[in-house]
Formats: structure tokens, sequence, C-alpha cells
């Protein structure tokens, strides 16, 4: 037994830098996620701020992978969990400022919180925010939009940590940004965000604000157990109308479902399992390419292990 222990494998945390954040070992991931489903995370890893963050990549073992999320709204997490450390954006990234025409945000700042603040302040021009679940973090990644505009058409600047723990200042033409994607490197991890608008009246913010919400509501299922729009909208069409054509409206895999409200949303009725979920979504892809000969791409982003190839550690799953 001793010898046994003598060659056991050292455990992450212990390989890890010290930190001013907080460091925790196997967090289930499906507290926070809006699925409600994912693994555990090897290592949770909430940062104190920016600097705590790079010195943290600075100084952690090269062969460590870092996985990073924010609210989990556009994300399924696998059943098996994440490998490595997983890094959330919280407190010390929720940062709003107001200056003159722009909005300087941390990337763990919620969307719709950036929308109330430019209307606070007057500026107009970001009201499409207040209808994207998630973070200034994933709408920069993926360069989200709503509402018939997207983070292009605002952006300022991004602050982004690379690999190694250096912060970069990088300008539009450095994002890459095509339809829901930037060209940002998968490996930097952006800590937060400038956006420009235009002077407005803050009433006139408010009500198209409202009425983006109003639209939300009525045409989305954001009440239930979602990761927002499953699939990118192909060149010409539109998802949910390629989805509702091939004749999956209300098709099910366990309580894993296609919403009859809105059909590019994948809902969990219940106990539904990420493997159930995502299980599902590539039935609706076969669907609609053996239908229209289309392939719809993933908009959520699939991360982590399926629940067999999870490690095992003395009998229970790592």
């Amino acid at each position: 037994m001793r010898a046994a222990m003598a060659h056991a494998e050292p455990r992450l945390i212990d390989r890890l830098p010290k930190v001013r954040g907080r460091l925790t070992e196997g967090s289930l991931l499906s507290a926070v996620t809006w699925f409600r489903v994912g693994g555990p995370a090897e290592v949770l890893f909430k940062p104190a701020g920016v600097d705590d963050l790079a010195q943290f990549l600075k100084l952690k073992p090269g062969d460590v992978p870092v996985t990073v999320i924010g609210v989990g709204s556009n994300l399924l997490v696998r059943d098996g969990g994440i490998e490595g450390v997983v890094v959330r954006l919280g407190r010390g990234f929720t940062d709003i400022r107001a200056t003159g025409g722009t909005i300087e945000a941390g990337a763990g700042a919620l969307d719709l919180n950036v929308a109330l603040s430019a209307r606070d302040a007057g500026i107009g021009g970001l009201e499409f925010l207040s209808g994207i679940p998630g973070t200034i973090g994933g709408a920069l990644r993926m360069n989200a939009g709503a509402y018939e505009s997207d983070v292009s058409q605002v952006f300022a600047h991004a602050d982004v940590l690379d690999a190694e723990g250096t912060l970069h200042r990088l300008n539009k033409a450095e994002m890459g940004f095509t339809y829901r994607h930037s060209g940002v490197a998968e490996d930097w991890i952006f800590v937060g965000g400038a956006f420009e608008g235009r002077a407005d009246d803050s009433k006139a913010i408010h009500a198209r604000i409202q009425d983006i919400q109003t639209k939300r509501e009525e045409s989305q299922p954001i009440r239930a157990r979602t990761g927002g729009s499953t699939f990118v909208n192909p060149t010409g069409h539109k998802a949910w109308k390629l989805i509702d054509d091939a004749g999956c409206r209300g098709l099910r895999k366990g309580d894993a479902m296609v919403s009859e409200k809105h059909c590019n949303f994948l809902i969990n009725t219940g106990n539904a399992s990420a493997a159930d979920i995502e299980s599902l979504g590539e039935e609706v892809r076969r669907r609609v390419r053996d239908r229209s000969g289309i392939e719809l791409i993933w908009e959520i982003k699939r991360i982590g292990r399926p629940a067999a190839k999870a490690r095992i550690k003395n009998g229970e799953q790592a």
C-alpha cells in the first residue's frame, strides 16, 4: 500500500501556484450552466482580478490545460467534466464604466447590465446586448449579436491575456470578426472590452430595451433550462425554420427537447444529461441535412469529456 501511495499521481491542485482568488477541486459545473448539466471541473479557479489571473497563467505548469467560462449561458459541459483548470470570471471582472460615448466593461459583466449602464449614461446603440444572455467575455469571443446588431458594430477595443499571462489591447482589425466568431487564439482570455455608442435620450433607450425584452419573452423559452440559440443561422437561411421544416419541433431524447416555442433552442425539461442534449442536437442536424442538404453548425460551445471517458480515481468519477 505504501509503495502504491508513493507512486500516486500528485493532485493537480497541489501543483498549482498560490492565488488570491479561490481554487476548488471537483466542483460540479452543472451548478453554473444554464442547462443545469455537466460534470466536475478537476480544479475550478475564481481569480480575484486581472492581476491574479495573469500571475496564475505565468506560473502554472505548462502541461495544465485551462478552460474559461462565464455564466454558462451558451455552454454545454459534457457529463465527464473538464480536465485541468476551469477559470470562472466573477466579481473581479464585472466593473462597468461610462466615459463620454464609450462603455468599458469587465469580461464577467452581464451583457444586460452593460446595456442598462449605457442607458443610464445616455449612450445608445448597445440595446441589442440586453437580448443576449451571457457575459461580455463570451460576447467578444463569439461576436455575439441579436436584433440587427452585433459586437463588431460597436467594438472599440478588447483587453486579453495570452497563455503566458501577458496583457494585450486589441483593436478591431486584430479581432478578426466574422459572423458569430472572432479570430483571437482560443488560449487567450478576454478580461474586458470597450464599446462605442452614440448620445441618446435615456427614456428612448429604455423603451428600445423594453421592446427587446418583450420580443424575447414572446418568442423564446427564456424561462426554461436552455443554452440560447443552438445553431448558427446559415447564410440566407434561418436555423429555426430549417429545423421546423425538418419536423423537429418538440423532438425529444429523454428529458432533452427541441423547444416548441422556438425550434433553435434545446431545453432540459427535467433531468436530461449533457449527452441527451448533444445527441438531440446531432439528430436535429442529421434531419436538417437529410431534408435540405444544409449542415447546421453548433453555436452553443460544447466542452469537456463524455461520461464514458471520464477518468476513474478510487472507484469514483474524477
